[in-house]
């Protein structure tokens, strides 16, 4: 069933993300307009599952949307699609909505809201704390940031992409929080790989150490989801480890920012930059586990590259 008014809505960034939750907009009755990413052949997949429009320009997505959701990867991404001149979102904005998904700098988000702002239109931050299977059944857990009159007349939508929606302020301040989601679950992730990684060692059953850990209070929200998938080396990504360092530097500048030290979350955005620069970055951040264990292939991979 069509939603009041059928906004039309484009997608902006279709890799596993943007082009799940394109595909469960689509499914509840929101009509996809424009589909764009760099990468053609993944804009071509999702238009022919959702029937909406491949745009050649990212001036196009804006002609033919009312709403454009942005699901791109870095501050770098997001200032080339919200460029002040040339091809961009920004053209021929007025009266359009923006919602910008990315993990980014939180002052990004305050920059790009002030852009759009000077256009004529409206932005929100939608920072997303799941993975894709959530993405596509619209279960994720949604931060969002930015005018609160803007977030409530996207409600609706926004519910239709979320199990749990929470406004959290301002332009930034839902970016902020997400840094701090993101800080804790990389610490947790590097904690949970050392622990099995010297249990190992040890020769200790993992399983039986996992099941411990489940019961103690080594338990976590990652040993759940990474767990086994450390003992068994399975790396499928969800959340890389390259996602994995950029996110930790996030929140190491935000605390740089405040004057705090934060020695934990600097070990880890390191060993998160020490897969990047072996060649595993795109492994699942469960992959960091690569760097804990013995004799396994980061092992000689960090040799062979010199990194000690």
């Amino acid at each position: 069933m069509a939603h009041e008014g059928n906004p039309a809505i484009g997608v902006v960034g279709v890799g596993r993300m943007g082009a799940n939750i394109a595909l469960r907009l689509k499914d509840v009755g929101y009509r996809i307009a424009a589909v764009y990413d760099a990468r053609p052949e993944s804009a071509e997949n999702v238009a022919r599952e959702t029937g909406a429009e491949i745009a050649r320009s990212l001036a196009q997505v804006t002609a033919l949307s009312d709403v454009i959701i942005t699901v791109v990867t870095d501050d770098a991404a997001m200032r080339t699609i919200f460029a002040q001149s040339g091809d961009s979102l920004l053209d021929g904005a007025n009266g359009k909505t923006f919602v910008n998904c990315a993990t980014i700098t939180p002052s990004v988000h305050v920059e790009v809201e002030r852009l759009a702002n000077a256009r004529g239109a409206d932005s929100l931050e939608a920072c997303m704390a799941s993975s894709i299977p959530q993405a596509r059944n619209g279960t994720l857990y949604l931060m969002v940031g930015g005018k609160e009159e803007v977030f409530e007349r996207l409600k609706p939508m926004l519910e239709q992409m979320s199990a749990s929606l929470r406004y959290i302020g301002r332009a930034g301040s839902a970016a902020q929080v997400k840094a701090l989601v993101n800080m804790v679950m990389n610490i947790n992730t590097e904690g949970l790989a050392e622990g099995l990684g010297l249990g190992d060692a040890l020769g200790l059953d993992l399983t039986m150490l996992r099941e411990v850990f489940s019961q103690t209070g080594a338990n976590s929200r990652v040993l759940e989801t990474d767990g086994l998938d450390m003992q068994n080396r399975e790396h499928d990504v969800y959340f890389s480890a390259a996602h994995a360092a950029k996110d930790s530097h996030i929140a190491s500048a935000l605390a740089h920012d405040v004057g705090l030290h934060l020695p934990l979350a600097e070990a880890t955005a390191a060993q998160f930059d020490r897969m990047v620069e072996i060649g595993l970055g795109d492994l699942d951040k469960s992959g960091v586990a690569e760097l804990t264990f013995k004799s396994r292939r980061a092992d000689q991979a960090r040799s062979a590259a010199g990194v000690h």
